[in-house]
């Protein structure tokens, strides 16, 4: 039985002043897959994911999330979705467990405390989550606002580029961290320019150019279309650079 589709996106577009980022953008997102949306800087990743999570209107096209119209249902998408952006989101003066325990209260989750242990288990943040944020390293951090956006229950995991600036271990720490998202049957839509996490962590891959999907499929589906594309180290922080003169020089079958 094919999965559930909680995030369709058609033929949406988005202009800034006389720029157009967004040319037409299609894909789907089912329920339980990770979905990586690879591209350079300025390609309209966050852009996509901005609109998505309603904070800006495309001027045209359509997206449903979880079955809802992200311009007439706007209300019901945010409750459906947990946004994490490029920056953590944490207040520094209060501690890991003050920091989930505000944004619980704020959403109405029922029984904080409990909710809160769980969270603080589940991201195996025990032996800091009472210690103020601003002590936090750039991965506790990290955790500590994926962990934020989890109050609520969302069915729908955005992240923004979420493992950059962080050292080779705290990432690979880090995509654990989203594959059990995943695997408890949520979508999770991340974006990234480093290679070697989309194959690590995508169930499918589209590839963001010139304001349109220029490619997609799974790893194996796209290393066919792609000439030499051969898997590289994390600790090279690998770009899509090698992709994307394929995709400039026509080397795409």
């Amino acid at each position: 039985m094919e999965r559930e589709n909680l995030i369709i996106v058609s033929d949406l577009r988005k202009s800034f002043k006389n720029s157009e980022v967004l040319k037409g953008v299609n894909f789907r997102v089912k329920k339980g897959e990770i979905f990586a949306l690879l591209g350079s800087n300025g390609a309209g990743k966050t852009t996509t994911i901005r609109i998505l999570a309603t904070v800006i209107r495309p001027n045209s096209g359509e997206a449903r999330i979880c079955g809802f119209d992200i311009i007439k249902e706007a209300d019901k998408v945010r409750q459906s979705i947990s946004l994490t952006g490029q920056f953590a989101a944490v207040d520094e003066v209060l501690t890991g467990r003050e920091n989930l325990e505000l944004i619980a209260r704020l959403r109405k989750t029922p029984k904080v405390c409990e909710a809160v242990d769980k969270l603080i288990k589940r991201f195996n943040m025990k032996e800091f989550a009472d210690r103020r944020v601003s002590t936090y390293s750039g991965g506790m951090r990290r955790r500590l606002d994926i962990s934020m956006g989890m109050l609520g229950d969302p069915q729908v995991i955005f992240l923004d580029e979420p493992t950059t600036g962080l050292d080779p271990q705290v990432r690979k720490q880090m995509w654990q961290i989203i594959k059990d998202m995943a695997a408890t049957g949520k979508a999770v839509f991340l974006t990234t320019q480093y290679l070697e996490e989309a194959e690590q962590l995508a169930d499918y891959i589209a590839i963001l150019h010139e304001g349109r999907i220029a490619l997609e499929g799974t790893l194996k589906q796209l290393k066919k279309k792609i000439p030499d594309w051969q898997p590289v180290m994390v600790e090279t922080s690998p770009t899509l650079e090698d992709i994307f003169m394929a995709l400039i020089n026509g080397g795409i079958k």
